[in-house]
């Protein structure tokens, strides 16, 4: 694959919408960066969807705690995800979701369509600077 940009849109073959890549290599870990070309998390896992020809393809990109920790080998994996149902509101969290289609562009990020402020887990992200980040020497001057 060229060092390009890729558009998730554009098709590789006629006909079959999307394009073909190696979705772990070009998708997780990677940064989350808003239409504003502001930080707004990283990518943790995917959601994948069999097609009737056996071809899988990304339905939407999973990200926080939620789906970080489950990846996460051990005490630590379970950890994340214990911390994140004691933060989260709802008994049974799961990771949260961004739907393939809110995906602008993937190079050495990957864009999406969305303010940060509708990314689902932003309010943690929020919630963790002004609480703990803020709270650490030399922090207070950091560019958000």
């Amino acid at each position: 694959m060229s060092g390009r940009p890729v558009n998730p849109r554009d098709p590789a073959e006629p006909g079959r919408g999307g394009r073909r890549m190696d979705a772990a290599l070009r998708l997780l870990d990677h940064q989350l960066v808003d239409r504003d070309g502001r930080l707004c998390g990283k990518v943790d896992d995917l959601e994948l969807e069999r097609r009737d020809d056996g071809t899988l393809v990304v339905t939407a990109v999973l990200t926080g705690p939620g789906a970080l920790g489950p990846r996460l080998p051990g005490v630590l994996g379970r950890a994340t995800v214990a911390v994140w149902r004691r933060l989260h509101g709802d008994a049974e969290p799961g990771a949260s979701r961004i739907p393939f289609e809110r995906v602008a562009g993937i190079d050495s990020a990957v864009r999406l369509t969305m303010s940060r402020a509708e990314v689902p887990t932003y309010g943690l992200e929020r919630w963790a600077r002004d609480n703990v980040v803020e709270k650490l020497p030399g922090a207070g001057n950091a560019p958000e």
